[in-house]
């Protein structure tokens, strides 16, 4: 890595080199791809949530103050995830999907950037959900936040379902939520049948989902790491690059 964080003409062409001979690609992304985008990290010092300790799932259901709390945030914050667009990094792995030669993106993010920058809904695994709406915990009806916002910021009304009177939630794994085995179940057929998976922007620390890279790389796949920071699993890689993540990977890929 070069002195100003951009990976050096080496380290960019044994990373184009490793995406050529592959011919099965998953990503797995995290907070990194999207604080280049200005949406800001959760786990890193000075992140969200060193200022606003996460509420948990139970004390979300149990209590009315911790959902007009949990709701507050996420307001307070809308301006700032509706702003962000896809970068760089995003619209490499967005080329990559289109041509076949990634299969599948496997996400810790919330943001909905994977699918703003084009690539279709079915090949995003979103392990944590998805912020841009809301559902029933109940039914699972899907609700939008313009109206739930449009009532919680004119007399602080709490959102339930208009299908079976729910509480509704963000569309969001929270902590003591249960991860969605769908998802899990879908992001280990897609790690086994790789043959190489390329780790963007996260610091692999939260399990379950942290754990995927690794099983690839048990699996016999090839393991690129692109981490601003060091990680856990550096040792098992092949290939780390402690770099920005869409200029880099934007110039292995020869996108703009």
């Amino acid at each position: 890595m070069t002195q100003d964080g951009f990976a050096n003409p080496d380290e960019v062409a044994e990373l184009k080199a490793m995406i050529d001979q592959a011919s099965r690609i998953v990503f797995f992304t995290g907070a990194g791809i999207s604080t280049e985008s200005g949406i800001p990290d959760f786990r890193s010092p000075g992140g969200l949530w060193t200022k606003n300790q996460p509420i948990d799932f139970r004390d979300f259901i149990a209590r009315e103050e911790m959902r007009t709390e949990s709701w507050r945030r996420k307001f307070a914050m809308e301006e700032t995830f509706a702003s962000a667009t896809p970068n760089r990094g995003h619209r490499a792995v967005e080329k990559l999907i289109a041509t076949g030669k990634a299969s599948a993106i496997i996400t810790q993010n919330v943001d909905g950037l994977h699918q703003a920058s084009g690539v279709p809904d079915e090949k995003v695994i979103e392990l944590h959900g998805n912020s841009t709406y809301a559902t029933c915990l109940d039914c699972g009806l899907r609700h939008e936040l313009a109206q739930i916002r449009h009532h919680f910021e004119a007399d602080g009304t709490l959102p339930y379902c208009r299908n079976c009177g729910g509480i509704v939630k963000t569309a969001t794994i929270s902590f003591g939520q249960s991860m969605p085995l769908a998802e899990m179940e879908r992001a280990e057929r897609e790690t086994l049948a790789a043959d190489l998976c390329i780790v963007r922007g996260s610091a692999l620390v939260g399990y379950p989902a942290a754990g995927f890279p690794r099983l690839a790389r048990e699996n016999g796949a090839g393991l690129v790491i692109l981490n601003r920071d060091p990680t856990d699993l550096d040792r098992f890689a092949d290939l780390v690059l402690n770099a920005e993540i869409g200029p880099t990977l934007g110039d292995a890929v020869n996108v703009n």
